[in-house]
């Protein structure tokens, strides 16, 4: 369903994962209780009575749960207001409220002036056609003269998170980590959790500001982790942990410095998981290394590659009963002895399980294979304009030495040495690109018949690599 008729509303914040956008020009206490007004009425329609609502740290986020709150209140479904949480706590909330719904207010990484909504209803996601659907309904809402409205209460779940954590992730010695928060809402939460699990705790960033002072709270940009990398060189701790500013993303390095990125973490997880859970179906994100796949084949499990974004593997991870899902943005997702949703301070926690067995953890994490890799690549582009291109280079694209190529998710040409994905991204108008090789040459190879294939449909293209 499009929104392009919608009146008043700006089309641009309804992406593919969630709601996002620009405060207050385009996102407001208005856009907030017209969305709760739009979230009740589909929540009626479900048989649902109540939502949890949690926010993050931006100066902007506890004006719009009020009105989101108001909205969905009005539309006579009851609230659980969690207050300042991270988002995973607001995916907590909704399972063991026996809910299966809620919104995380949140700006994620994005700059200060940013935020959005992240909506689950009746434990699904709510991404695509359904962010689509609930455009359309704010746009033509059904009167809600008649109806009780609902009520709003509040509930506290920051010490039930942490006990339900530390009473399942058991560590086998205590540890010594260092974790930055960003200036991000996992402030509230982090350093109290990993002290619950055992560990000796140096903070970084841990006291909320959504003005991020700081550094950008996103531990995918290896520059927002210099200060970390500093810190555990320079101390005695034995790693560091990073999140995200809703702290759904784990970043790790290491205590020489080196940046663990989250597909050489999910090859960790995978190996532990299925030492449990022998034959076990693994999902990752086509942008994640070759490695990945060999080393859950190598344990005994099966490798199943999908579409990016954090909605769609947990509908995938949902609907194949996989106990680990992960993709390269860093959401990992753990149904086996968790809910299936997304936590970077679960993934810490459970990272730190593994580690805690070992002596050197920096040296478990270093000796995790890798290849020569480059970061995203990103083609920017009008509006539109990605997703066209690369739908052309599914069907017209020629990688004469790829030994297979795989079209679930835009491009990605396996080699018998590397591998080279181009996709459209589902939140900006850009290419994302991004290739391995067992050597810069190798590399460099791959990048030369991307090229090809791309100035083939589009000659006067000017490429970023």
């Amino acid at each position: 369903m499009s929104s392009t008729s919608i009146p008043n509303l700006p089309e641009a914040v309804f992406k593919a994962y969630d709601i996002r956008g620009i405060v207050p020009d385009q996102l407001n206490a208005g856009f907030a209780r017209q969305l709760g007004l739009a979230l009740a009425q589909q929540a009626r329609a479900e048989g649902i009575s109540t939502l949890v609502v949690g926010y993050d740290g931006r100066s902007s986020s506890p004006e719009l749960s009020r009105a989101l709150q108001q909205g969905l209140t009005q539309g006579g479904i009851n609230t659980l207001d969690l207050g300042m949480v991270p988002t995973p706590v607001v995916y907590f909330a909704a399972h063991t409220q026996h809910t299966g719904s809620g919104v995380a207010i949140t700006g994620s990484h994005n700059p200060s002036q940013y935020n959005g909504f992240k909506m689950m209803m009746a434990g699904r996601t709510l991404h695509g056609d359904d962010i689509q659907k609930l455009a359309h309904i704010m746009a033509h809402p059904e009167p809600v003269d008649g109806i009780t409205p609902g009520a709003s209460s509040t509930l506290s779940l920051l010490d039930a998170y942490v006990e339900k954590i530390s009473t399942s992730v058991l560590l086998a010695r205590p540890m010594k980590i260092a974790i930055d928060c960003g200036n991000g809402v996992g402030g509230v939460v982090a350093s109290a959790l990993y002290q619950a699990l055992g560990c000796s705790v140096d903070a970084l960033y841990c006291d909320v500001d959504g003005s991020f002072p700081n550094h950008h709270p996103d531990p995918a940009d290896p520059s927002n982790l210099q200060d970390l990398i500093r810190h555990v060189k320079e101390s005695d701790c034995e790693l560091g942990l990073a999140f995200d500013g809703d702290a759904d993303r784990l970043g790790v390095v290491t205590k020489s410095g080196e940046i663990i990125w989250p597909d050489r973490q999910l090859i960790l997880y995978a190996q532990d998981v299925l030492q449990r859970q022998q034959g076990a179906t693994i999902i990752f994100d086509v942008k994640c290394s070759r490695h990945v796949a060999r080393a859950i084949k190598h344990a005994g499990g099966k490798p199943q590659m999908w579409q990016t974004g954090h909605s769609l593997i947990k509908a995938k991870l949902a609907e194949t009963g996989a106990p680990l899902a992960g993709e390269m943005s860093g959401h990992i997702f753990f149904k086996e002895r968790w809910y299936g949703f997304d936590d970077g301070l679960y993934a810490g926690a459970r990272l730190l399980e593994i580690l805690s067995q070992h002596e050197d953890p920096s040296a478990v994490l270093e000796a995790l294979p890798k290849d020569i890799s480059t970061p995203e690549i990103k083609l920017s582009m009008q509006e539109g304009q990605p997703h066209a291109l690369v739908a052309r280079l599914q069907e017209e694209g020629q990688f004469p030495s790829a030994t297979s190529i795989s079209t679930i998710d835009g491009v990605r040409a396996e080699y018998a040495d590397g591998f080279g994905l181009a996709r459209a991204s589902n939140t900006t108008p850009v290419v994302v690109l991004r290739f391995e090789g067992d050597t810069e040459q190798d590399v460099e190879r791959i990048k030369e018949e991307f090229r090809q294939a791309l100035t083939a449909l589009e000659p006067g293209i000017s490429l970023p690599f």
